[in-house]
């Protein structure tokens, strides 16, 4: 495929197709939703919980969360858990949280890679540092918003994300990578207001969650690196090791 990068080690690319077609042949695959479900895994496996993706709507979701003997998160909301990053801060150690998202879970769940993992800004550093350790190709996955009639919209949140990770990796970086990393240091002064500006960003404010953005912007301040693992985020056993 012309746009798979295959001659790079980081390799950066969107949506589902990119999944779909590349994860298989990379050791890693990255999905980066910075607004706003890879800030939700990360604050719910940095908390000791697991987080099980689950497709945005699918059917059946109830049952399932039944089944795993989980909590089935809210859409999005203030007073229970949720796809807001904000109503995961106290969920404690030891919850199974059921996910769903139209972007990060769905991405999620099609993975072929060795190891999937959900990254946002909070954790960048961790991922970068957890990659550089186990080595192996990078498939960086920028997730994008779906409109509602499935077109792929450009998020910038999610460039800027990935962007964070691919410039503490010190291996060949592909011209979309790097384009990503140039754009992270144009904007890492300023990167709440930077999120509250993009158009999620605003679609979030104007609905009550600035929390959200702010968590999401938070740079490098958690340890937690979530690795998909028998359909469950879990926190990295080498990182929580360290």
């Amino acid at each position: 495929m012309h746009y798979a990068q295959q001659e790079y080690s980081v390799r950066l690319q969107w949506g589902l197709p990119a999944v779909q077609h590349l994860s298989a042949q990379a050791a890693h695959c990255v999905i980066v939703d910075v607004l706003s479900f890879g800030t939700s895994v990360d604050i719910a496996c940095g908390n000791g919980a697991e987080v099980l993706p689950y497709r945005f709507r699918a059917t059946g979701a109830a049952d399932f969360a039944s089944e795993q003997q989980a909590i089935l998160a809210a859409e999005r909301s203030h007073h229970q858990p949720s796809l807001s990053p904000a109503s995961l801060c106290r969920l404690k150690a030891g919850s199974r949280l059921v996910l769903p998202s139209q972007n990060g879970a769905a991405l999620s769940l099609v993975s072929e890679s060795e190891s999937t993992i959900a990254a946002c800004l909070r954790n960048a550093a961790a991922v970068a540092d957890y990659l550089d350790t186990m080595g192996g190709d990078v498939l960086l996955v920028a997730a994008g918003e779906l409109e509602a009639d499935g077109r792929l919209r450009f998020a910038y949140e999610d460039f800027i994300g990935a962007g964070a990770i691919i410039q503490r990796l010190r291996r060949s970086k592909s011209p979309e990578a790097l384009a990503a990393e140039a754009a992270f240091e144009l904007a890492r002064n300023d990167l709440e207001r930077q999120l509250q500006y993009t158009a999620s960003g605003a679609e979030l404010v104007a609905r009550g969650f600035q929390d959200d953005i702010a968590l999401a912007a938070q740079l490098n301040l958690s340890a937690c690196v979530p690795v998909l693992d028998d359909g469950a985020f879990r926190a990295g056993r080498e990182m929580a090791a360290a």
